[in-house]
C-alpha cells in the first residue's frame, strides 16, 4: 500500500504567501535551462579528458554506451515526471510510487547533491581564466556562487534568456573544437570502431572490461537532463512537455559531447597524447594560442551558466520540501516565501547559494567528488525501481509512457548497480551513513506526525 498522502497547495502553503509557482516555461525555454545545466561544453572539456586517460580512443564508444544508459534513465524520469510534475523532483516522484519513507530517503540523497555539486563546478572557473588573469581559486568560486545566487532569484523566464546567451557561447566553443579537429584529421574512422587504450607498453586493444570501467563516468556526462523534473512545476502543460524536454536536452547534449570527442580522436598527432593532453593544448596546437584562450573563456562562461541553473533548480527542491512540511513550522514558513515581484523561492535560493559560496571558499570540496557519484548512482537506482512500480498504479492521465517497459528501468538497475559494486569503499560507507541518517529523521520525526509532516503535494493538474 502506498504511504503517500496528497494535499492541495492551498492546504500546505501559508495563507499570506503566493499559492504556487507560476507555469510560465514553454518547452523551448525549458530546454535552454536544462541544457545549460547539462553544460555539454563543461562535460566535454572537463570530463572527457578523464575518459581519454582511461579509455584511450575508446572514449567515443564509452560516450555512446553512457548515452545509451542515459536514455534508459531519461525514460524513467520522463514517465514519472509526467505523472508527478513537482519541484520536488525525484523525491516527489518516488513518494507517489514507493511511499513516504523511500521518498524521504530520495530527498536526502538529492539533498547532498544540492549543496555539493554547484561549488565543485564553481571552483573550476579560475582554472580556465588563468590565461587571462591569475585569480585566487577559492575566492573566485565563492564569487561565482554569489553571482549565480543573485541571478537565480530573478524571474525564471529572465534566467532562461541569460542562460540561453551563455549556452550559445559554450556551444560555439564546442563547434570550434569540432571544426579545428576536422581540419587536422590524422587517421580513419576505423579507430572509432576498433579503438585502443594507452598502456605501459604503448597502444593496447580496447576491451569490454575497459568499457564497463568507464561507464559510471560516461553516464554522468549528460546527467543534467534530470533538471527537467525540478522545473516541471513551472513548465506549461507538463503532461505533454516534460518528456519532450527530457529527451530533447539529452539528444542535444549528447551530440555536443560526442561529435567533438570523435573528431579529437581522429585529429591528435599521436593517440598516446590522449592520456595526458587536454583540449586547451590541442586547440592551441590546431588554432593558435588566441583561439585556445577564447575557448577557455567560453568554458569559464559554461561553468557560470551551469552554476546558475543548479542554484535555481536546487532552490526549487528546498522550496518543495518546505511546502510539503518536511521541517519544523518556522523553517517551512521561511523556505516557502516567494519573491513579491519575481514569484521565485528567493529565501530557498539563498539557503542553497550562501552555504555553497562558503564551501567553495573554505573547504577542499573536490575531495568529495567520489561520494557524489555514488550518491547519484544510488538515486538513479531508486528512481528506476519507482518506474517499475508506477505501472502497477495504472496509466497516468494523458501522461507519457516509455516504450519497451520494463526494459529501461531494468537496464538502469543492472548497469548502475554494477558501477556501484566497483565504487570505492569509503564512498559507499559515506553514502550508507547518509541513508541511515535520513531514515532516522523520517522514523523519529516525520513518521510520528503522519498528518502534519511530509505531506507531498502533487501539483501536476494545477
Amino acid at each position: 500500500m502506498i504511504e503517500s498522502m496528497q494535499m492541495s497547495p492551498e492546504e500546505v502553503t501559508p495563507a499570506h504567501e503566493p499559492r504556487r509557482l507560476a507555469r510560465v516555461l514553454g518547452p523551448g525555454a525549458a530546454v535552454l535551462l536544462v541544457l545549460s545545466c547539462i553544460t555539454p561544453a563543461s562535460s566535454l572539456f572537463i570530463i572527457v579528458p578523464e575518459l581519454f586517460a582511461t579509455q584511450g580512443s575508446g572514449a567515443v564508444l564509452a560516450v555512446v554506451a553512457g548515452f545509451a544508459v542515459s536514455v534508459a534513465i531519461a525514460a524513467c524520469y520522463a514517465e514519472l515526471g509526467t505523472r508527478t510534475a513537482s519541484s520536488g523532483g525525484e523525491y516527489a516522484m518516488v513518494t507517489q510510487t514507493l511511499g513516504k519513507s523511500m521518498g524521504w530517503l530520495t530527498f536526502a540523497l538529492a539533498g547532498v547533491l544540492l549543496w555539493l555539486i554547484p561549488p565543485i563546478f564553481a571552483l573550476g572557473t579560475a582554472d580556465y581564466l588563468a590565461d587571462l588573469v591569475e585569480l585566487p581559486r577559492a575566492a573566485t568560486g565563492a564569487i561565482v556562487m554569489l553571482l549565480s545566487t543573485a541571478t537565480a532569484v530573478l524571474n525564471i523566464k529572465a534566467n532562461a534568456v541569460v542562460t540561453g546567451i551563455f549556452l550559445a557561447l559554450e556551444l560555439i566553443a564546442a563547434v570550434v573544437v569540432t571544426v579545428l579537429g576536422l581540419g587536422h584529421i590524422q587517421r580513419g574512422p576505423g579507430e572509432l570502431v576498433v579503438p585502443h587504450i594507452i598502456g605501459e607498453g604503448g597502444l593496447e586493444p580496447f576491451s569490454l572490461a575497459v568499457l564497463v570501467s568507464g561507464l559510471a563516468v560516461s553516464t554522468f556526462l549528460v546527467s543534467g537532463f534530470g533538471t527537467t523534473v525540478y522545473l516541471s512545476e513551472e513548465i506549461v502543460d507538463p503532461r505533454r512537455n516534460v518528456a519532450r524536454v527530457v529527451f530533447w536536452t539529452l539528444v542535444l547534449g549528447g551530440i555536443v559531447i560526442l561529435v567533438p570527442t570523435a573528431t579529437t580522436v581522429l585529429a591528435v598527432d599521436d593517440l598516446s597524447d590522449l592520456a595526458s593532453g587536454n583540449f586547451s593544448h590541442w586547440v592551441a596546437a590546431w588554432g593558435g594560442e588566441r583561439v585556445a584562450v577564447a575557448v577557455n573563456v567560453a568554458i569559464a562562461i559554461a561553468i557560470l551558466n551551469a552554476v546558475i541553473v543548479m542554484v535555481l533548480q536546487n532552490a526549487r527542491v528546498v522550496y518543495a520540501s518546505a511546502r510539503d512540511r518536511s521541517w519544523p513550522t518556522p523553517v517551512n514558513n521561511v523556505l516557502t516565501k516567494l519573491h513579491p515581484r519575481y514569484s521565485t523561492p528567493w529565501l530557498a535560493t539563498l539557503v542553497i547559494g550562501i552555504p555553497g559560496a562558503i564551501l567553495a571558499g573554505a573547504v577542499e570540496i573536490e575531495a568529495l567528488l567520489g561520494v557524489t557519484s555514488v550518491v547519484i548512482s544510488t538515486m538513479y537506482v531508486v528512481v528506476a525501481i519507482a518506474a517499475l512500480r508506477a505501472r502497477r498504479q495504472g496509466p497516468a492521465a494523458q501522461g507519457w509512457r516509455m516504450p519497451l517497459w520494463p526494459l529501461p528501468p531494468l537496464v538502469v538497475i543492472g548497469a548502475i548497480g554494477y558501477a556501484l559494486v566497483g565504487s570505492a569503499r569509503l564512498d559507499v560507507v559515506i553514502t550508507a551513513g547518509i541513508v541511515v541518517a535520513a531514515l532516522a529523521y523520517y522514523y523519529l520525526y516525520l513518521a510520528r506526525r503522519p498528518g502534519e509532516r511530509f505531506l507531498v503535494v502533487d501539483p501536476t493538474e494545477d
